[in-house]
């Protein structure tokens, strides 16, 4: 897999943007890809280094569209933490 197909999006929730000050940052990340392949495309990509990935899953939740019932999309989330003297990953440049 390509760095670019496993990491999909950065999460920008309140509670991630508070832990930008601590240097860990939050992504969307491909539901197949496990941490080492999650280090590997942030470090490729952002050029930083990483000191720590955590990745959580989650289920798709059961929605009804008239008597029609189905599950979204599983998705799986990682927050990554950089080590103290890397530097720090712009979402927004100026």
């Amino acid at each position: 897999m390509d760095a670019r197909d496993i990491i999909k999006r950065p999460v920008i929730t309140e509670r991630s943007t508070d832990l930008m000050a601590e240097k860990k940052y939050t992504f969307d990340v491909d539901v197949r890809a496990n941490k080492t392949q999650v280090k590997d495309a942030v470090e490729e990509i952002f050029g930083v280094e990483v000191e720590k990935v955590n990745i959580m899953n989650y289920k798709g939740k059961f929605k009804r569209m008239g008597k029609f019932g189905g599950y979204t999309n599983k998705r799986r989330k990682a927050i990554v933490k950089l080590t103290a003297d890397s530097k720090e990953i712009e979402y927004f440049e100026a």
